[in-house]
């Protein structure tokens, strides 16, 4: 029987949901869901999730960016919102909780909007309008004088990198803080602009606790050195990326061998030649040898005899970051490398910290290019999670390199954001004004879950921001210890201009996207592959 509508257009087992409440609802009730599970993350009391993604490895973490791309989204509508959080990961690197948390609470409101009555246009017409408005308010609160900042000051880099770190570590804030600085300044080049994040290194190391942990200048290899000499230092380097070992020839020969003499002298040859690659590089100046591949007995052997120190780095990633550290040239083969061509390090050692052995690179002198924080905690979860607060920090050092303006922290910024908009809306006379007005009461949803993260009395505490806002202290926020408002400036809570304009930004598009969508058509059967087409031609 031939079907009618648009089932006589499509294959068996599409389906086809249009209208308010098949698929505009059924989008934002996804979006809203998505946003519930990261919003009890949201600030520096969020709490953890446990994640076990689709190969059984266990993540456990309060970072969304981590949380949403272990998840694996099916849903197209909250795929969305996961990409707009991956786009401000990628771009700022933190803000990205923020990002869907906002998305959702956008979502329910544009919800009770439709449930009014307003048309899905219209609504995207009032946020369209609040966004704007919201961006030239952030410029307003953004603080004098923070445009001009030194990047090597120590201090207010700090200043600008705490809410970032302590959002994700709690507590840990003022010993991570320093850490991260310090590596981050050490490898910041003349320009700071073209900071390389990938020049922060990060070693984790299980054992000790967080207050064991240091900044090395230079490279922390997981592994021991391959011969005796375990220590070097002011040595030049050579770095073989195709291994210290006798090459195999590429073609296949019989060798005929009469006598015993003949064989004696075979065997020689090979190791004289091994002696031979390996007197050059001792007489090239290089101390230390770094091969990318395996090393041979008989090459170590002679390694031994010319007091050479030899390094195995498996990773083709790691190999070049050390020739960044060192300054080196990777050779593809064992030969006698140029003067140009050895890199230079001030001190070389094996070290065992915390049970494990690890080679420590330093480089002192001169333009180093590579810094590495070394990590101590008790499990490698908790070492996982430090990892992330400190991706965290040398992202928002990136974006500070980039956009040095700050604003108040602990939602001041939220609240005034609120107060502002539903004054605005007021002055508009269309329809689109009711969607105004809910977007600048989202903004509650953040001193909301900070307040409910922390345990205290919602409501009570946005009442007297509120307050506060009212009388004209627009830096006024939550201090979460006490429980009570308090000024920004006066607990140091700032926020970069940067990481809350992309995340309000990103979170505004894909709501409007969400939005505007009023059918969804599935043409292959839900949970299985499309059916193979009929005929070698194109169906038009």
């Amino acid at each position: 029987m031939v079907g009618y509508g648009i089932q006589s257009m499509l294959k068996d087992g599409h389906k086809h949901l249009s209208g308010l409440d098949e698929a505009v609802l059924k989008n934002i009730g996804a979006g809203r869901e998505l946003s519930a599970i990261t919003r009890t993350s949201l600030g520096p009391n969020g709490m953890n999730k446990m994640v076990i993604n689709h190969l059984d490895k266990l993540f456990i973490t309060n970072d969304a960016a981590t949380i949403v791309n272990e998840l694996e989204v099916q849903h197209p509508a909250a795929k969305l919102l996961v990409l707009a959080a991956r786009a401000q990961q990628e771009e700022i690197g933190d803000g990205a909780n923020l990002t869907i948390s906002f998305a959702g609470e956008l979502l329910e409101k544009a919800e009770e909007l439709i449930r009014m009555g307003l048309h899905p246009s219209e609504i995207i017409i009032g946020y369209t309008k609040a966004i704007n408005k919201t961006l030239e308010i952030l410029d307003d609160l953004v603080e004098k004088g923070s445009e001009n900042m030194d990047v090597r000051n120590r201090e207010e880099v700090v200043l600008r990198m705490k809410s970032a770190v302590a959002s994700k570590q709690f507590g840990q804030e003022d010993v991570l803080c320093p850490l991260v600085a310090d590596a981050c300044i050490q490898v910041c080049p003349q320009n700071p602009g073209n900071f390389n994040v990938d020049n922060v290194r990060v070693a984790k190391l299980v054992g000790g606790g967080l207050h064991n942990s240091s900044v090395v200048r230079g490279m922390v290899l997981k592994n021991d050195a391959v011969g005796s000499i375990k220590k070097v230092e002011k040595v030049k380097v050579a770095v073989f990326a195709g291994g210290v070992d006798t090459s195999a020839t590429e073609t296949k020969g019989t060798v005929l061998i009469h006598s015993a003499e003949q064989l004696e002298n075979y065997a020689k040859t090979e190791e004289a030649k091994v002696e031979e690659l390996i007197k050059s590089v001792a007489d090239s100046g290089a101390k230390v040898i770094v091969s990318g591949a395996a090393v041979g007995d008989m090459a170590l052997h002679f390694c031994e005899r010319y007091k050479l120190m030899v390094l195995k780095v498996s990773s083709k990633f790691e190999l070049r970051r050390f020739c960044r550290t060192t300054g080196a040239i990777a050779l593809l083969k064992l030969s006698r490398p140029n003067v140009d061509e050895l890199g230079y390090a001030d001190y070389v050692s094996v070290e065992e910290i915390g049970g494990a052995r690890v080679t420590v690179v330093k480089n002192e002198e001169g333009g180093n290019s590579v810094a590495t924080v070394v990590l101590r905690g008790s499990t490698d979860s908790i070492l996982d999670d430090l990892e992330r607060a400190v991706d965290d920090g040398v992202n928002t050092y990136k974006s500070m390199c980039r956009d040095s303006r700050i604003i108040p922290g602990a939602a001041a910024t939220e609240i005034e954001l609120a107060k502002r908009l539903k004054e605005f809306s007021l002055k508009e006379t269309g329809l689109d004004q009711y969607a105004i007005a809910k977007f600048g009461e989202s903004f509650e949803m953040v001193p909301r879950t900070l307040s409910e993260n922390a345990g205290l009395g919602a409501m009570e505490i946005i009442s007297s921001l509120y307050a506060e806002h009212a009388a004209g202290n627009v830096k006024v926020g939550i201090d979460l210890e006490k429980g009570a408002c308090e000024d920004a400036s006066i607990m140091k809570i700032w926020d970069l201009y940067v990481t809350k304009s992309f995340a309000l930004k990103y979170s505004a598009d894909a709501v409007c996207t969400v939005l505007r969508v009023d059918q969804i058509i599935m043409a292959k059967p839900a949970g299985g592959p499309r059916p193979p087409q009929q005929g070698g031609m194109d169906e038009d």
